[in-house]
C-alpha cells in the first residue's frame, strides 16, 4: 500500500513574535539531541555520510552546519510549534 503523508494542516496557523523566537532555540536543540544520540550509537564526524564506517559530516555545533541544514532545522521545530497550537494547546511565554 502506498504511503500518503497526511499532516496536521497548520496553514492558518500565525505564531505571535514571542513564540516565533523559540523556532531557533527548538532547532538547535533538536540538532544537539540529533548529535548525542549519534555520538552515544559510536557515530564520529566524516566527511561523508557513511553508515558501516559511522561516520557523519553534521556531527558539529549546530552554528557550523550549513545553511540549508540550519533552514531544516529551523521548518521542523517551525512545524512542531505550529502543529501544537493547531492541535489546540496554547504555548505561553515565560
Amino acid at each position: 500500500m502506498p504511503y500518503h503523508p497526511d499532516p496536521v494542516d497548520t496553514s492558518n496557523i500565525v505564531l505571535p513574535p514571542d513564540i516565533l523566537a523559540l523556532t531557533e532555540r527548538l532547532a538547535r536543540n533538536a540538532h544537539d539531541v540529533w548529535a548525542r544520540q549519534r555520538l552515544r550509537d559510536g557515530w564520529r564526524l566524516g566527511p561523508r555520510r557513511d553508515d558501516v564506517a559511522k561516520e557523519h559530516p553534521s556531527l558539529v555545533p549546530y552554528e557550523e552546519l550549513d545553511d540549508s541544514e540550519q533552514e531544516y532545522d529551523r521548518q521542523v521545530a517551525l512545524e512542531t510549534l505550529r502543529t501544537v497550537v493547531a492541535l489546540g494547546y496554547r504555548i505561553d511565554a515565560p
